[in-house]
């Protein structure tokens, strides 16, 4: 199946993202740190911590998603819950950061985040119908195994 695969995707390039936006942030805020310049009076200290500290909350956002697509991948079963809401929440933010990076960065990275936006999709498509009895129980087309029409139990009367 192609399912626990694309999970397994899904958790390392969302722990690679965590690492490499944390890492991008807090080297920003180390350049601002050493530049010593203000921006619009603002003051160079607090906007190195600034970005030291979003990057260390995106990082963990990312590494929380990609715990959740880790589980999903171990477990073989679909997300529930906060993890499918947190998963939804990458996607849209990947749309998003796509949205901008084409304009902003250029097309390679619009691209590295429409294929991470396209892996979570595909990660929350593949687990959308679970496989159970119900599903044996009632075949596409409303017919039993042996070709005979699949109808619902009589109505009980009362006597």
């Amino acid at each position: 199946m192609i399912r626990r695969p694309v999970a397994w995707v899904v958790a390392v390039v969302l722990f690679a993202e965590a690492f490499g936006l944390a890492a991008l942030n807090w080297f920003l805020g180390v350049v601002v740190d050493r530049q010593d310049m203000s921006l619009a009076g603002l003051d160079p200290h607090m906007m190195s911590v600034s970005s030291k500290v979003g990057g260390i909350v995106f990082g963990l956002y990312f590494a929380l998603c990609g715990l959740v697509a880790l589980l999903v991948a171990l477990r073989d079963r679909p997300p529930a819950g906060l993890g499918r809401v947190l998963l939804i929440s990458a996607a849209v933010v990947h749309g998003m950061l796509g949205a901008f990076t084409w304009g902003l960065v250029g097309w390679t990275a619009f691209l590295f985040m429409v294929l991470v936006l396209a892996l979570i999709v595909l990660l929350l498509m593949t687990y959308d119908r679970p496989a159970g009895p119900a599903d044996a129980a009632a075949p596409e087309g409303g017919r039993g195994g042996d070709g005979t029409p699949v109808s619902s139990p009589p109505a009980p009367t009362t006597p």
